[in-house]
């Protein structure tokens, strides 16, 4: 079992990552080996101490460098669910467990909003995790809505074990050439459920198809954390980053404004040294 777990690769991670790893602690990170698609991004960034007017990719490459200078492995894999143990916590990626006395939640905010329905009626029809619904489809139709390019490699091992995939795509460059895959334009409005189809609502048309998976690179913290407090989208901390669920700590966008770096590097290195003392008081 693990100290504990982090879930995020974005500043607040990194520095959450770099601290533990500092102070001899055994932990799993979970998130993308390219980091933050948010950093990746930036034009330029000119808040940063001690980078003056660096460029995404260039803060990158500064911060692998230091994660593979003090060789932390970082475990890319999208987690699908945090669920408390009464004694520890255990998280779910794909059909793979792991298990941890704490955690510490870095999960950015999300790119593209809940749409009607979609809370609703996840588990019954809507998934957010290709690996683990998909046999579910096996021989049938399916919705897949992508947020991101990164999430096509889910969408062909999906396209293998169903009938149909309709393949609503959020961005550009798509790669998608499949026989059985239509790709199609459009912005998702609302999800229903009638006569045990799923029906997926667009600005000029409506989908039925069997299942509907939203491929995104963050879900709602509620969802992914049962019980976890939250307030207009942001999960709530205090100042040790200390949510309401005993051993669980969150840090960076997803606990509120302002979407810095800065802010969250110190709320990464606030909520490691509040993983510490939680730790010692188990003892």
């Amino acid at each position: 079992m693990f100290d504990t777990i982090i879930i995020g690769t974005g500043p607040a991670g990194i520095s959450a990552a770099l601290t533990l790893k500092q102070l001899n602690k055994n932990f799993l990170w979970i998130g993308s080996k390219s980091l933050s698609y948010k950093i990746n991004s930036a034009e330029k960034i000119r808040n940063y101490p001690g980078l003056p007017s660096i460029s995404g990719t260039e803060m990158k490459n500064v911060f692998l460098k230091q994660i593979n200078e003090m060789e932390i492995e970082i475990l890319e894999a999208q987690v699908t669910g945090v669920y408390d143990l009464s004694t520890h916590y255990a998280v779910l990626c794909g059909n793979d467990q792991y298990e941890a006395k704490s955690i510490i939640l870095g999960l950015g905010v999300e790119s593209v909003k809940p749409i009607e329905g979609e809370i609703e009626l996840l588990g019954q029809g809507v998934s957010y995790c290709a690996t683990c619904d998909g046999f579910l489809y096996k021989g049938k139709d399916i919705t897949v809505v992508s947020t991101s390019k990164e999430f096509e490699h889910e969408a062909k091992y999906l396209a293998e074990l169903a009938n149909k995939v309709t393949y609503i795509a959020l961005y550009k460059d798509i790669d998608m050439n499949l026989n059985n895959v239509t790709v199609i334009k459009g912005m998702p409005k609302k999800i229903e459920k009638e006569n045990k189809k799923m029906k997926l609502t667009l600005a000029d048309s409506v989908i039925e198809s069997d299942g509907i998976f939203m491929l995104k690179a963050a879900i709602s913290p509620a969802v992914l954390v049962p019980g976890l407090e939250a307030a207009e989208g942001h999960i709530v901390v205090d100042r040790q980053q200390k949510t309401n669920l005993k051993g669980v700590f969150a840090a960076g966008d997803c606990t509120g404004r302002p979407y810095q770096y800065t802010k969250a590097v110190g709320e990464g290195n606030v909520a490691a040294h509040s993983v510490v003392n939680y730790l010692n008081s188990l003892k």
